[in-house]
């Protein structure tokens, strides 16, 4: 299970809306949050673009937030869908998967081809750090490409699924040590359930972020096919659904606890639809 920090001003709580300053109540809401939910989620993703937009002040806040979920045991995802040819790439992986950076990993675009990734592998290789590369993503406009059918039958996604299970099988250091996963996993959008089945028979060893659980409209059946048959395998992420849980609270509860409860509620779904994979697979 993993939480989106997607934060909008316009949606903090009102107690976090600081006159003049949006960039304080972001900070002082996202803290709220990884206090809030990292009893009960093992995972943070956060949403680059929603401190890039503040320029040097917004990077600086979200080096602070990747610190504080660090500092408070949760594995941390970048969501800064970096992509560009290989000497970019370079200094894109240096900056955000280095040993000084506060990450575990980092979400990049895939579709500009093989050497646009390996930078990011090498880096991840070395520093023991994760790459998310886009294969399926969960907006509707995707299909537009993805879902596009090449000469050979395979979609365009198929294809991009292929190049990554390749990649991240090329070299023995690309494979996280005891677990037989590699360090490049896949973007797999939680709305595509039936493209998810077909994607995780192309990518064994891709762990699959997932995207769209909650308040895109997936739930608990749409992911299944994300797991591999042993329970493993997917970070099913859900973001608005957590994180702007009190404002359906009612009058009296602190916003926190909102988002609290509604961790719990996403963990124990994923949870129950976990046990029953596990007895699918025993039977």
């Amino acid at each position: 299970m993993c939480v989106g920090l997607d934060p909008v001003s316009g949606r903090l709580p009102d107690e976090l809306r600081v006159a003049g300053d949006e960039l304080a109540g972001v900070e002082g809401f996202c803290l709220g949050v990884i206090d809030a939910v990292a009893g009960h989620v093992p995972c943070v993703k956060v949403q680059a673009a929603c401190f890039e937009r503040y320029h040097a002040a917004g990077f600086n806040v979200m080096f602070r937030v990747l610190a504080a979920a660090r500092a408070a045991g949760l594995i941390v995802i970048l969501d800064a869908k970096r992509g560009d040819i290989g000497i970019s790439s370079e200094h894109y992986a240096a900056a955000f998967l280095g040993p000084d950076a506060p990450t575990d990993a980092l979400t990049v675009h895939s579709y500009l081809g093989d050497d646009s990734l390996t930078p990011y592998l090498a880096a991840a290789a070395q520093h023991g750090k994760g790459v998310f590369p886009m294969v399926r993503t969960s907006n509707p406009g995707g299909e537009t490409l993805q879902a596009l059918e090449l000469a050979d039958g395979r979609s365009i996604s198929d294809a991009v699924a292929d190049m990554v299970a390749r990649l991240g099988d090329a070299e023995p250091a690309y494979l996280a040590p005891g677990c037989g996963y590699s360090l490049l996993g896949a973007v797999v959008g939680a709305t595509k359930p039936a493209a998810a089945a077909t994607l995780r028979a192309r990518m064994k060893r891709q762990i699959f972020l997932v995207p769209g659980f909650g308040a895109q409209g997936a739930g608990p059946e749409d992911v299944r096919a994300c797991f591999n048959a042993d329970t493993t395998g997917a970070i099913i992420s859900a973001s608005r659904s957590v994180l702007y849980a009190f404002a359906e609270a009612g009058p009296g509860t602190a916003w926190q606890t909102s988002v609290a409860d509604a961790a719990r509620r996403f963990r124990d779904d994923i949870a129950s639809l976990l046990e029953s994979n596990d007895a699918r697979a025993q039977t």
